[in-house]
């Protein structure tokens, strides 16, 4: 057959045809489109189905494979494509010209994935390639290259043919209230669409019949260029349908007013949807499936969520009855909060006493661009999850967000909502303990996280558990361990020496472990190196570990005062706040000596480095009663009531303290406002 010069006689002759049909025959033809028309008034949600299509026909153009596609179609390469299309008309009489067009799509797209499958599994699972032989797909796959432009066109023609379903799908949408079948601009429409139905099935028939027709063909007519270039044909009659009833859809919108007329209809609705979100939660449920379903599937997707594992779509039974920890968030969380948070979640599923899921509801406000790089970001965020994802985040109802900031007071900072099997909120924000405890904190609820704190008291393994299996260690041990921070390298080389020195003359084992900075991550990283190079002391050579450990303190601070603490009634509040303050101080030094549970010490820089030089003056009572029982009674003796301490709260759900008390003295601090915008 020639490909170069003219058009096959094969094609001339469809064109031919085609324009007869096209101009002469375009009544005739109508009148047979017409009468396969017979809707029995049933009403299909075409939605859902319409999604999986998408879904499919996106997965099923990979580049790797271009070469491998068939589908087992009934008609042949031969049949009339007319008198088809007019049969697939009959077989779907009875629907909507809307669900007409979805469920030849689907029909046909269920052969095409299945192919595309068989095409990823050849070479990998023996089944597949079995399949493949019988199908004569090996030929295909040896010339695959070759047959680039064909499946190209192919790629092309079923964008069209999916933006004119959904064009189609999109005119049944809008509000009867506001414009009807007989209004100028919907009229129009109606007479465009039994048309652009036909081109769009029978164009649907000529993919099954082109991809079909390679099957057993020699290599000198799969190269062929007609085939390609009949598909290109009517890629461009499709999308000159598109867009016309583009045109007249903007023209319906038009005719309705939207924004202006519709902006009431919409805010009750909102509303409206607000208030059953409210209701629903002061329900009782027999599951959480019907809060679950109104959070994130209002759109009755059957596949909203992504499992995090297998990467694949799932359906949102897949929480029933569960334990289930909403992940709430912007499109903005740290590199640190990805590694901890995961390595959290893989532990539990180690674990048999531990059950619970996650999902993550990503917050993205619709005045802002939803466009190509706050997409990919999404979904680069999406594949470093390995829970449960929400598919698609503008599917989120606006009165979700609305609910999730004003019931939950999510602002920025992440969330942690738990849901029991039942659907109620067991816990507003279990972040902070699943920081604080990991998986300890099962089953998440505000009860356990109490019943937590009243076993806890203030001990170095409080500080670092679940950061520095060495430090354990140590303690059991029984050595004398010194975390210190700040960013000032030249205090850090005079204290990590004379602490040495004091310890080497008081005959103890100490080890000294840097823990850095919640800010400053780039001076923190090269104090970091400093410290490893000139051999210091111990140091978490890993940022992240450093990250933890303050954000740990954090999550201290928030717990504690979700339950009402205060520096004035909790001893652990007190030294919590304490640490906080070292941090929150001009990047001078700070150090905390401990040993054991029971004894512990600490100091700003200046204070701590001072006693320790005056280590000859309590010396004797170190042997006495211990050295850090003695540490801390010079340091007491060291302090006078002129001092400045600086906290730096962090952003807290719900509001900050209207009063923070110096961890010192007592003394009632002043309050001012910070905005940052980074950490260095």
């Amino acid at each position: 057959m020639a490909t170069t010069g003219h058009q096959p006689a094969k094609t001339q002759q469809m064109i031919k045809r085609d324009r007869r049909i096209s101009t002469s025959e375009d009544a005739a033809m109508l009148k047979q489109i017409q009468a396969t028309h017979s809707p029995d008034g049933l009403e299909v949600d075409v939605k859902p189905l319409l999604t999986v299509i998408d879904e499919i026909l996106r997965r099923a153009t990979l580049p790797d494979i271009t070469g491998v596609i068939n589908l087992a179609c009934r008609c042949s390469s031969g049949a009339d494509a007319h008198s088809t299309t007019l049969a697939i008309l009959n077989l779907v009489s009875s629907q909507k010209w809307e669900a007409k067009l979805v469920t030849s799509l689907a029909a046909f797209a269920v052969n095409y994935g299945e192919f595309w499958l068989i095409a990823q599994l050849y070479a990998t699972n023996p089944l597949a390639k079995a399949i493949a032989l019988l199908k004569q797909l090996p030929d295909i796959l040896v010339h695959s290259n070759s047959l680039k432009s064909r499946f190209d066109a192919i790629t092309n023609l079923l964008k069209a043919i999916l933006d004119v379903t959904k064009c189609v799908v999109e005119f049944n949408e809008l509000p009867s209230q506001y414009i009807s079948d007989e209004t100028p601009p919907m009229s129009a429409a109606i007479a465009l669409i039994p048309t652009a139905a036909y081109w769009t099935i029978r164009s649907m028939v000529a993919c099954a019949s082109q991809i079909t027709s390679l099957l057993g063909m020699s290599y000198e007519h799969m190269t062929a260029t007609a085939e390609a270039w009949e598909l290109s044909s009517l890629a461009h009659k499709v999308r000159n349908m598109h867009g016309h009833l583009m045109a007249q859809l903007a023209l319906c919108h038009q005719h309705i007013g939207e924004p202006f007329e519709l902006l009431e209809v919409y805010e009750r609705k909102h509303d409206d949807y607000f208030r059953m979100l409210v209701h629903l939660f002061e329900t009782p449920h027999l599951d959480n499936l019907k809060i679950l379903k109104v959070l994130i599937n209002s759109k009755d997707d059957p596949l909203p969520l992504v499992d995090g594992t297998t990467k694949t779509r799932v359906g949102i039974e897949v929480l029933s009855r569960k334990i289930v920890l909403l992940l709430i968030s912007d499109l903005d969380l740290s590199p640190e909060e990805l590694i901890i948070l995961p390595n959290i979640y893989q532990e539990a599923r180690q674990r048999t006493d531990t059950h619970y899921e996650v999902v993550w509801i990503p917050v993205v406000e619709r005045s802002m661009p939803w466009n190509e790089g706050t997409k990919q970001k999404f979904q680069h965020l999406q594949s470093l999850m390995p829970w449960y994802t929400v598919h698609d985040p503008l599917a989120i109802e606006p009165a979700v967000t609305k609910y999730i900031k004003e019931g939950w007071h999510f602002q920025k900072k992440m969330l942690l909502v738990v849901l029991d099997p039942q659907g109620k909120v067991a816990c507003r924000n279990a972040f902070h303990m699943i920081w604080i405890w990991r998986n300890l904190a099962h089953p998440f609820t505000t009860a356990k996280e109490e019943a937590l704190w009243k076993e806890e008291t203030w001990t170095l393994e409080l500080l670092v558990d679940g950061i520095d299996p060495n430090i354990l260690d140590w303690i059991s041990q029984g050595k004398f361990i010194c975390l210190y921070g700040g960013e000032d390298i030249e205090w850090i080389r005079r204290f990590t020496t004379l602490a040495k020195s004091v310890a080497q003359t008081a005959g103890i084992s100490l080890e000294m472990v840097y823990v850095g900075r919640s800010s400053s991550r780039e001076k923190v990283r090269k104090i970091v190196e400093t410290i490893t190079r000139e051999q210091l002391s111990h140091t978490w050579l890993d940022l992240t570990s450093i990250w933890y450990f303050w954000a740990r303190l954090e999550s201290m601070l928030h717990s504690k005062m979700q339950h009402g603490k205060m520096v004035e009634n909790d001893p652990v509040m007190q030294e919590i706040m304490t640490m906080l303050s070292f941090d929150g101080s001009d990047g001078g030094g700070w150090a905390l000596i401990s040993r054991g549970t029971a004894e512990l010490g600490r100091s700003k820089g200046d204070t701590v480095e001072r006693s320790l030089k005056e280590f000859p003056e309590w010396e004797q009572e170190s042997k006495q009663i211990g050295f850090v029982p003695a540490l801390v009674d010079h340091l007491h003796k060291l302090h006078t009531p002129e001092h400045c301490s600086r906290l730096i709260l962090p952003g807290i759900s719900g509001g900050i303290p209207e009063m923070v008390v110096c961890a010192e003295c007592g003394r009632p601090m002043e309050k001012f406002f910070m905005y940052r915008c980074c950490t260095d």
